[in-house]
This record gives structure tokens, sequence and C-alpha cells, in this order.
């Protein structure tokens, strides 16, 4: 198990890419891990035949420890253990090309959950295999279902309620009950006219433009950039800026754009695109969701109005940018008169832990906030 961040001690086996007798190229991946920060490709140190495989797909272990063992002194094509010159084993090698070596636990439980069964699906990956992007064209092009009760599905999923939690999912589930347990949680939500924003972004998005606007005000109010571990309350000076990630079905993830205090939000605008892309793809590394020192969530995307997020350990803060809906409001102009307006607008809704702050300092750092996007200059 390599060492994938300094602060990563160990990792699940999710899937095996090679199985043994498989000839594996060096740097070509070998085998899928999951860790609590990051789900995550292992190429391989070197090329050479697969000889045999020391830890089982579910299993967690500690950085350090040895997967599998690779014999580098193969040769590409010739025969292996596996495969015998006779007839009956060339006959036996052919059966074995015919047959998909087994699923991944994602597709098995995709496929028990819409009750498919996987010998209709067809496979791009080695032998025929079925891959996750197979499984969802097959179920996206209306594919037909079996009965819940067929015996020709195999391993059925549970009755509804009973299905077992993925890997990610329990670590989620993990982090948000140690949070909720740890923190004292509460929220203070401001509204905000977004105009200026929505005359200045183009085809950007609203989020680079309230980050700007965030990393602004925690110049401002920096013990909000603060990490609290123990009794121990860290400020930092650096804004190491948390963008949470939906999966969809697979759950979420908040890679981090460091040093994010440096970038326009034109460039934050490109860097959270490349963290979003990549960790959809699962091609981030560890240390990438590491190091938050402030983190910003964006269900507003979404449609969502109003959220109480949990905060992510050990930052003292997160913020929640809601839907951007056009909406009567009360107008005041130069002269002290008011007047009704339709304006674009947002309610910024962050959740705080009430052991490091405040809530008359939450109140004024969202105001910042505020005060930052609704004054937005280009």
């Amino acid at each position: 198990m390599p060492q994938m961040g300094v602060s990563v001690a160990e990792g699940t086996i999710v899937e095996w890419r090679k199985r043994p007798g498989d000839w594996v190229e060096a740097d070509e991946p070998i085998v899928q891990i999951d860790t609590d920060k990051v789900e995550t490709e292992i190429p391989s140190p070197a090329s050479g035949r697969v000889k045999e495989i020391l830890v089982e797909v579910g299993t967690t272990v500690d950085v350090g420890t040895l997967l599998a063992t690779i014999d580098t002194g193969a040769t590409p094509g010739e025969a292996h253990a596996d495969e015998h010159v006779d007839a009956a084993g060339q006959a036996d090698v052919a059966d074995a090309e015919a047959k998909p070596p087994p699923v991944s636990p994602v597709v098995r439980r995709i496929a028990d959950e819409h009750g498919v069964d996987l010998g209709r699906v067809q496979g791009s990956g080695r032998r025929g295999r079925v891959t996750k992007k197979d499984l969802l064209a097959f179920l996206e092009n209306g594919a037909p279902k079996l009965h819940s009760e067929s015996p020709y599905v195999e391993d059925q999923a549970p009755a509804a309620g009973g299905q077992e939690l993925s890997i990610m999912r329990k670590r989620i589930a993990d982090h948000m009950v140690h949070s909720l347990q740890t923190a004292a949680h509460c929220t203070t939500m401001v509204e905000a006219d977004m105009s200026r924003i929505e005359a200045a972004r183009g085809r950007l998005s609203y989020l680079p433009f309230v980050a700007r606007a965030v990393i602004a005000a925690l110049r401002e109010y920096p013990m909000l950039n603060a990490t609290l571990e123990g009794d121990r309350l860290t400020v930092h000076e650096d804004v190491h800026l948390g963008i949470a990630v939906s999966l969809g079905e697979d759950g979420l993830i908040v890679p981090v754009v460091h040093n994010a205090h440096e970038l326009s939000h034109e460039g934050l605008a490109a860097r959270v695109k490349d963290l979003a892309e990549r960790a959809r793809d699962r091609r981030l590394e560890p240390d990438e969701v590491a190091g938050g020192t402030f983190t910003i969530t964006n269900p507003g995307r979404y449609g969502a109005l109003l959220a109480t997020p949990i905060i992510n350990q050990p930052q003292v803060a997160i913020l929640d940018l809601e839907a951007v809906v056009k909406r009567p409001v009360v107008v005041t102009d130069e002269h002290g008169n008011d007047s009704i307006a339709i304006r674009p607008m947002t309610y910024l809704c962050m959740s705080w832990d009430h052991r490091a702050l405040d809530g008359a300092l939450a109140a004024q750092f969202l105001s910042a906030v505020r005060r930052n996007i609704e004054e937005w200059r280009s």
C-alpha cells in the first residue's frame, strides 16, 4: 500500500484491474484504492506478469502493506501458469477468454439495485468485463429489467432499505456523524443581491465570484479561516478553500484549492473546474483533498433555497451558496426613497462552530461577504 499523502494511513481495496497471470506495464493502473480522503487508481511500479494478489477486494490495510507480487523477469506473450500448450490446455484458455472476470462491487451494487442481469450487458473491459460505464449506458437506453424474484439474477439485492452502503458512503457517514458529535453547530443566514455578479459573470457560474468574496472576507475576519483540533485553535494565514463536489449517487468529495487567496475569480473558476472534473473521474491525488481551512458548498445549482450544512472537520465554518432566484425586494435610492424592484437574490447560509466563534463574528463575516458581492467591481 503506497503512501498517498501525508495524512493517509490506510486504504481499502475497491477493485483489482489485473488478476494473477495478467501482464501489466509499468505505470498502468493495477488496483483501485479508497482512502478516507479520495478514491484513486494505483499504477504498477514495474512491467511484468502479476504473480499473486495478497489483499482481496473490500479489505482495509495500513500503508506499507504488500498488496501483490509481480514477476518482472517474465516476457510478454509467453505461457504462464494458467496457460498450457497442449490441446486441452488451449481449449481451457479459449474458454476462459470467453468468460468475463468478476465485476467490481460498484457495478454489482448498481445492477442489484436496478434488477439487471449482467449477462445481458455488453462489456467493453478486458475479456468482456462489464464496467460501470457499460452498465449505466445499458440502463440509460431503457434496458428491460428482470423481475425481482427472477432466478436468473445472481446475488439478488436485499429488500428495500437493506442495501449495504458503499465504501464512500460509509466514509461520508463517519465524517458527518463525527462532525455533529464534535462541533457546536450553529447556522447564520444573510440575503445577498447578486445583480452586479449577474452583470459581470458572462459564462462563468456564480461560484468563483462568491469564492472571491469569501476570500476577501476571510482576510478581514481571519478567525473564520481556522481549524480546531481538540483544544487547539489554529488561525491560518493562507486560504486553502475546499469546494464540495457532487459525485451523484456515489456521494461527494471536497477537493481543496490551495492558496486560493492568490487567484482571481477567473483563476478560481479554472482551478475549481479542473478539480471537479478530476474528482468525478477519480483522478484526484490525496493531498488535493487535504489541508482545507474553509469550505464552500453549492447546492443552489440544483435549486435549493435554504440549508444548514455540516462543518467539514477540523474547520470552524462552512458556507452554503443557495439558488439565485429573481424576486421582489425593497431598494433604496441615493435620496433615501424606497421602491420595489425585481432582483436576482440568494441566501448565504453558514454553519459555524460555537466552540471557536460567536454569533456576532459570524454575522459580521457574512455581512462582509454580502458587501463584497453587492459592491462587486470587475
